[in-house]
């Protein structure tokens, strides 16, 4: 084609976009019509209005009218933006509706299709008859199209990011809330519940772990493993670590804390049951205390219920202290080896009730070695734990020696 025939096409093309733009409200209306029957996609959303669409689609055309009669006009060159004003208005508004992207840009082919058939009708009203000219036409129609939907998923991504990271932070507020106590009150349990997706009320459980730098993927495993249970999950990063909010249902505590010990590989808390979202706080307080039971270096996941002696002693370092002091503290002047296997036997001899011949079986040792260790342990510490009180603050003060205490003794 010839530079003066491409000219007479381009004319082509802007006069009849020209003649169009006078009948831009009934473009409107009839694009309207057509979005409404061939593009379900808005109706199934139900939050754009008829007013709103209508708006959206006359101020599109518009642009769109204006850029065919403008075959120069690039959407980033100096000066254009406002031809693509309406695209990005668009784009971003429906962002913030939720209506999917492809239903979006659905509409602008739908938009394209009727102003190339309306040029169409408008040149055989004006006795076009140019083959070549309505093919330029064409062209220059599916090229803004293109280019007013490039804008529109632009600016709806954009949009798109802003509000998830939106969404982040205020489902980070609501967790943070939770994790406050501000769930006593009502509204703000219900908004929680929403967003977080867990019921208001119902049996709930904390687990606190170590955050670890891929944090996302071992809360996906776990949610899974939970859910295999019928335990519902929901997970999020605080300064603490790793938080997991457990709905039970009608599961034991103690099915959740075998599916937390099977797929977390990280020092873990375990709170006792509460009772709805309100007593959320108070879970997440003891499923760090839990965590807090647990011997430095060591990895598993430990239920409040069985560290009970632990949090108490927790909640008195300076008495934890003492209690070890007191009566392991003479053992700290025997070489490690020695005090390690003392330590180990006086520990089953408490946790068997003061049985010599099941001390002996778990430490595969004869009676009498037992015997031996005990008068051994008697004479350095000079506590003599065959008294049923003397066993209770000896365990106690095994459990402390455990601890992350400030100042370990043992």
């Amino acid at each position: 084609m010839n530079d003066r025939a491409r000219v007479g096409h381009t004319q082509t093309a802007e006069s009849l976009a020209a003649h169009l733009a006078r009948r831009v409200p009934a473009l409107a209306d009839a694009l309207v019509r057509s979005i409404q029957e061939g593009n379900p996609g808005y109706q199934a959303v139900g939050v754009v209005s008829t007013d709103d669409l209508r708006r959206s689609c006359r101020d599109n055309i518009a642009r769109v009218l204006e850029l065919i009669s403008s075959p120069d006009r690039d959407p980033d060159g100096p000066g254009q933006a406002e031809y693509y004003d309406a695209a990005r208005a668009t784009g971003r508004r429906r962002a913030e509706q939720r209506v999917p992207l492809d239903t979006v840009l659905r509409s602008f082919r739908l938009g394209g299709r009727l102003l190339w058939e309306a040029l169409i009708d408008q040149a055989r009203e004006d006795g076009m008859g140019d083959s070549e000219g309505l093919l330029e036409a064409a062209t220059r129609v599916w090229e803004v199209v293109d280019a007013t939907s490039a804008q529109v998923a632009a600016a709806y991504h954009a949009t798109e990011r802003e509000l998830l990271r939106a969404d982040d932070r205020h489902r980070a507020t609501l967790w943070d809330g939770l994790l406050d106590g501000r769930a006593r009150h009502p509204g703000f349990a219900h908004e929680a519940a929403r967003i977080i997706g867990v019921p208001v009320a119902g049996r709930y459980a904390v687990v606190v772990a170590d955050a670890r730098s891929e944090n996302e993927r071992i809360s996906r495993r776990i949610e899974r493993r939970l859910a295999a249970d019928e335990i519902h999950s929901a997970w999020q990063i605080s300064a603490d670590g790793l938080v997991g909010l457990l709905v039970l249902g009608r599961a034991a505590p103690e099915v959740a804390l075998r599916g937390l010990r099977e797929t977390l590989v990280a020092p873990a808390g375990l709170s006792l049951v509460v009772a709805g979202l309100a007593e959320v706080e108070v879970a997440y307080r003891q499923a760090l205390v839990a965590r807090r039971t647990i011997a430095t270096e060591t990895v598993e996941v430990a239920a409040l219920e069985d560290r009970l002696p632990e949090a108490i002693l927790l909640g008195s370092p300076e008495l934890a202290e003492q209690l070890v002091r007191l009566w392991l503290g003479p053992l700290i002047t025997v070489p490690a080896a020695e005090r390690r296997l003392l330590l180990s036997t006086l520990d089953t001899w408490v946790t068997t009730g003061g049985s010599i011949k099941n001390t002996a079986e778990l430490e595969h040792c004869h009676r009498n070695t037992v015997l031996n260790r005990l008068r051994r342990i008697h004479a350095i510490t000079g506590h003599d734990f065959t008294d049923s009180a003397a066993r209770l603050e000896a365990s106690l003060a095994l459990r402390a020696s455990r601890l992350p205490l400030p100042e370990p003794l043992m």
